[in-house]
């Protein structure tokens, strides 16, 4: 048996497990939690959205640790990607302009989701012998619902999806870009990458976060004054561009590609994949601040605010550049091929070069991004500096081969494998959701007071004894 028939048939189990997982499961689950959750806070979503960008004011400013900010720009570097670039192209390609509003919904409904993880990572963190902070899923499983296996579940599928595979994928990215702009062969990219990498994640979480911390801002801002540039200059065309949207989200259009089911499917896929809400990977990021004000809840804010920038506000410039362009019907191209070329036809040819910069700063970015996350779930199972050391090593290994070669079987498995952990994630959720509505009353009783919220778990016995003890000790008088 030759390995392209050992690979064909893996291909063909992995395809048929994620129809069932992704098909079948994941979508309705994530839709009717995220519409759950929303009712549950009393759209959180909407009520504290100027909240939400109030606190971003003293988010640099810790008493220790990362900053709420740095974790914010982390779970931001892992969510924004070439998904933001290629993701938002493939849904209007395969679901018409339509799927556009479908993404935003999707996103609308997530940001509560997202608060609820992340206010749950917060909660449920443990303390680094550094005096830093790390979480997720894996944790608030173990401590929540008591249950070390599916803790263990959960951080061996993000350890593999986002640490390995999706790495991979981010460095080929990059490769392919630097290829096809500057000539730069895929080797010598993967060499560049794999050392920056090494250079980043040997520094540990902090260097992580201060890296992220300067270039997501950066480069998000530079993308979206790009796409600002296309709207201004396409003014009078806008009006029809939104009504398109409109029209094909609810089938209003014969055409097929706009038809409602398209439009839903591939709208609410990408949308899903591109801001990670209920997915658990944010969360990890999240669990990682020192929160200002000094509450879990904090960080469910910033967290739902990465949410709405990641889709709202920058799948929507990737939307307006290629709606804008007017053979984007009638093109045979996909994806970030299908971006650069509208780009370029509205603000010439240098801008297929600074797309190939801007995916490459973001697929970096994810890269030692997704190292955190995995890093954190690795550091669940076992605190052994031998398997960090080991676990490193083969990362880097998968961002120089994601590099030079091809990945269809490893991108389908991490899709695979990150179902898996969804689906575990979204269960836990659920179970602890009654922890969240104790801690988001507590914020709002405070907010509503006019006093800066502090969380004491000594008032809530029953979470107390279920987190960490050396997390959470300080009183109001103390911060």
């Amino acid at each position: 048996m030759t390995l392209d028939t050992i690979e064909g048939y893996l291909m063909t189990i992995v395809g048929t497990l994620n129809d069932v997982v992704w098909g079948n499961l994941l979508i309705y689950l994530l839709l009717i939690s995220g519409v759950f959750f929303t009712l549950a806070t009393r759209c959180v979503q909407f009520r504290y959205f100027g909240h939400m960008i109030k606190n971003l004011k003293n988010s640099r400013e810790t008493r220790g640790g990362i900053s709420p900010f740095q974790a914010f720009c982390t779970g931001l570097a892992a969510r924004v990607g070439t998904g933001n670039l290629a993701g938002v192209a493939v849904a209007i390609s395969l679901g018409g302009p339509g799927a556009i509003f479908w993404m935003w919904l999707v996103a609308i409904i997530g940001m509560a989701t997202s608060f609820v993880e992340s206010t749950l990572a917060q909660t449920f963190k443990v303390k680094n012998e550094d005096g830093s902070s790390r979480g997720g899923p894996a944790y608030y499983i173990e401590q929540g619902l008591g249950s070390k296996f599916w803790g263990v579940i959960f951080a061996l599928c993000l350890m593999v999806s986002f640490g390995f595979a999706f790495n991979g994928v981010q460095s080929n990215s990059i490769s392919a870009a630097l290829e096809l702009s500057f000539d730069i062969p895929t080797w010598l990219s993967g060499v560049f990458i794999t050392l920056a990498t090494a250079a980043v994640i040997w520094g540990g979480t902090k260097r992580v976060a201060k890296f992220v911390e300067v270039v997501v801002p950066v480069m998000a801002i530079a993308y979206i004054l790009a796409a600002l540039t296309v709207v201004v200059l396409n003014i009078p065309e806008l009006p029809s561009a939104f009504m398109n949207i409109l029209s094909s989200a609810f089938g209003l259009q014969e055409a097929g590609a706009g038809a409602l089911g398209a439009a839903m499917m591939n709208g609410i896929k990408r949308g899903l994949f591109s801001n990670e809400a209920g997915m658990g990977s944010a969360a990890n990021a999240a669990a990682t601040a020192n929160p200002n004000p000094h509450h879990p809840a904090t960080q469910g804010f910033f967290q739902m605010f990465g949410v709405f920038i990641d889709t709202i506000i920058i799948c929507t410039c990737t939307a307006a550049v290629v709606l804008l362009f007017d053979g984007y019907a009638d093109s045979d191209l996909k994806g970030i091929q299908l971006t650069q070329v509208a780009l370029s036809s509205h603000l010439g040819d240098w801008s297929g070069t600074f797309i190939a910069l801007i995916v490459t700063v973001f697929a970096f970015t994810s890269i030692v991004a997704n190292y955190t996350y995995a890093e954190g779930n690795l550091k669940f199972i076992t605190e052994s500096d031998n398997a960090l050391n080991a676990y490193r090593i083969l990362l880097l290994g998968i961002v120089m081969y994601g590099s030079i070669g091809s990945l269809p079987l490893v991108w389908n498995f991490a899709d695979l494998t990150m179902g898996i952990m969804a689906l575990v994630n979204l269960v836990a959720l659920c179970l602890l959701f009654k922890h969240v509505k104790v801690i988001f009353k507590d914020y709002e009783e405070q907010h509503k007071k006019g006093v800066i919220p502090v969380f004491e778990k000594k008032r809530y016995p029953e979470i107390e004894k279920r987190i960490q003890s050396d997390v959470w000790t300080e009183n109001r008088s103390e911060v």
